[in-house]
């Protein structure tokens, strides 16, 4: 099955860091852009931010633009984000999933039935 495996999740204080991973499972993500997306509590799923398949290439929903930052290791099949300066309203639930194409759309707005290979996602909270 090709899926993403998401870690590195956990409880952080509130203005800490934390980086999450993804790695993907049964596929490789060479040729694809991939984003990270996140539902918090009472809310519905929005992205956070899309990196382009060679890596080049980034966006940032507004809400983390400055915090969050996007990487990936294509020879490891694994993408990154690093999230600094964590508020109360970063807590969710967070998901990686591929773009049909190689640049990413604006991680904003987009249909997120556009994208594929959904993982479990990983908890991040953030506590005061």
């Amino acid at each position: 099955q090709s899926q993403f495996v998401e870690s590195g999740g956990g409880l952080v204080q509130l203005g800490g860091s934390l980086r999450i991973s993804c790695a993907a499972s049964g596929f490789s993500m060479v040729y694809y852009a991939v984003g990270w997306f996140r539902r918090a509590p009472g809310k519905e799923r929005e992205g956070v931010s899309c990196i382009s398949s060679t890596g080049d290439s980034t966006n940032y929903a507004d809400s983390v633009k400055g915090r969050f930052t996007i990487s990936r290791d294509n020879a490891k099949n694994t993408v990154f984000m690093e999230m600094n300066s964590l508020k109360a309203e970063d807590t969710a639930v967070y998901y990686c999933a591929t773009w049909y194409g190689r640049t990413c759309p604006n991680v904003q707005g987009v249909s997120l039935m556009l994208f594929s290979s959904w993982g479990q996602g990983t908890q991040v909270t953030v506590s005061s």
